[in-house]
């Protein structure tokens, strides 16, 4: 009953992303569109974070080094005279793969807070990586010459076509990791989670079980990051900065850790309040923190555990 639960709630979210054009067209507010496909690959990478934060007990304080190399992969293939989304989402996934594999095989010979700073100095060296990267416009960034091309035509260059796309690869990454979680492969994941001593009792080694979530996760967040790079035709190092893993967690621990629509409703939420209260004060994250610590003391299961306490609540009253 709990997953159909959230997977109504996953429901009503791309139900309500599909109505945004609607609401822009009447509105006549184009920039609606702008901010739903930023909400939607920031949901995507949340998402990602989650498969390993809220399932395996990892807590990757490092996440947004997959986001640069997402954009950057389209950068260098752009300047390479490769323009397909497809090759791009294919080179993001394999350079986040690798790094993945490589940096996750170090980190997970760690636990706690030994993990957070392992994890948080792997992404700060691909920062200053970038960074020193005079070639890639460095600290500047690079804009784009044009946006990714989709089956050889420049659909992309509307807003509507790439937030449908972003709509698209959101809802067809949910499913996965939801056919993830729900196998014998996130039951395992859980379980190490919960007593990784028992999982080796019992003939399981959650080390690879682990490292291949970590990869799978930082393989999801990268395709996050080549939808950013198209959305604001411009990468700069500035995407993979520990304040932008920071921000992840934040949207994870806002919507619900473990629950996969959980994080896909925390990125909305954590996006919605950004934009709202920067439009009524310059000093919007003194008051953003403020709502988090809120979360954090009175609804530490997140939005999806407040509904879940209001739902209870009503049902002992009938």
């Amino acid at each position: 009953m709990r997953l159909m639960g959230r997977d109504l709630v996953a429901l009503l979210l791309f139900a309500g992303f599909a109505a945004v054009p609607l609401l822009a067209n009447l509105l006549q507010d184009p920039f609606l569109l702008v901010i739903a496909t930023r909400m939607l690959a920031f949901a995507i990478a949340a998402m990602g974070l989650d498969l390993v934060l809220g399932y395996g007990a990892l807590v990757s304080f490092g996440h947004a080094a997959y986001l640069g190399i997402g954009a950057y992969a389209v950068t260098i293939l752009m300047r390479l005279g490769v323009y397909d989304i497809g090759l791009h989402l294919l080179a993001g996934i394999a350079a986040a793969v690798v790094f993945a594999v490589g940096t996750g095989a170090v980190s997970l010979r760690t636990r706690g807070v030994y993990f957070i700073m392992i994890t948080l100095a792997f992404s700060q060296m691909a920062y200053f990586f970038f960074v020193s990267f005079s070639a890639l416009g460095g600290d500047d960034g690079a804009s784009l010459p044009q946006r990714s091309t989709l089956f050889g035509h420049d659909l992309l260059e509307n807003d509507l076509w790439l937030f449908w796309l972003a709509l698209g690869l959101l809802i067809g990454l949910f499913l996965v990791c939801r056919a993830i979680v729900g196998s014998r492969f996130g039951r395992v994941l859980c379980g190490a989670r919960e007593n990784p001593q028992r999982m080796q009792a019992i003939g399981f080694v959650p080390f690879g079980y682990q490292l291949t979530a970590y990869v799978i996760s930082g393989a999801i967040t990268s395709i996050a990051g080549v939808l950013l790079a198209n959305q604001a035709e411009f990468v700069s190092p500035a995407l993979m900065n520990w304040h932008r893993s920071g921000e992840l967690i934040v949207m994870v621990v806002l919507g619900g850790i473990g629950t996969l629509s959980g994080a896909i409703a925390g990125a909305v939420l954590a996006l919605l309040l950004e934009e709202t209260l920067a439009g009524f004060t310059q000093y919007w994250k003194l008051w953003f923190g403020l709502f988090l610590v809120g979360i954090v003391l009175f609804a530490p299961g997140g939005v999806q555990g407040l509904v879940a306490r209001i739902k209870l609540q009503i049902g002992s009253r009938r």
